[in-house]
């Protein structure tokens, strides 16, 4: 399977809309929207995103089919990574290439990311990544309605 990265097209949000709501991918990501399945919401964060040139958004593609996003945003110094596969995809390696080819774009470092304590396959990809624990924090997270652990991990090279 060729994983890629490209610029979000229009065409990509429905498509990333109907992943953000699958149940099963909601609660492992935890942190989500308070309403998933707000559209409105869905597309004024996406509008707003995409045209912020900090902000560096990308669509995965695997054989040409669009699977999720990868991104990186925030302040210098602070800068966070995110990503999301399709639940179809997981376990088959996608996540880690798409963060391995976006951290090839992105050369800045350090970098951050934040995954909830219990999401293995999300710590794992960010390992495989180079990304080490650094902190633990407790946050509140909308798709389990609870606050709960959650781990915070650096890239420095």
């Amino acid at each position: 399977m060729l994983i890629t990265l490209r610029e979000v097209h229009d065409s990509d949000l429905p498509v990333f809309f109907r992943q953000l709501n699958d149940p099963v991918a909601l609660h492992m990501a935890a942190f989500t929207p308070e309403d998933p399945a707000d559209w409105d919401a869905f597309a004024a964060h996406w509008a707003r995103i995409r045209a912020d040139g900090g902000v560096v958004n990308r669509t995965v593609l695997a054989d040409g089919d669009v699977v999720g996003s990868a991104a990186v945003y925030g302040e210098p110094g602070e800068r966070e990574v995110t990503y999301w596969v399709d639940r179809a995809y997981w376990g088959r390696g996608v996540a880690t290439a798409a963060l391995r080819g976006l951290l090839a774009e992105v050369p800045e470092r350090p970098l951050y990311a934040r995954a909830a304590a219990d999401n293995a396959g999300s710590l794992r990809v960010l390992a495989k990544c180079g990304f080490e624990v650094s902190a633990a924090d407790r946050g509140f997270a909308p798709a389990r309605g609870a606050e709960i652990d959650e781990v915070v991990l650096h890239l420095t090279s």
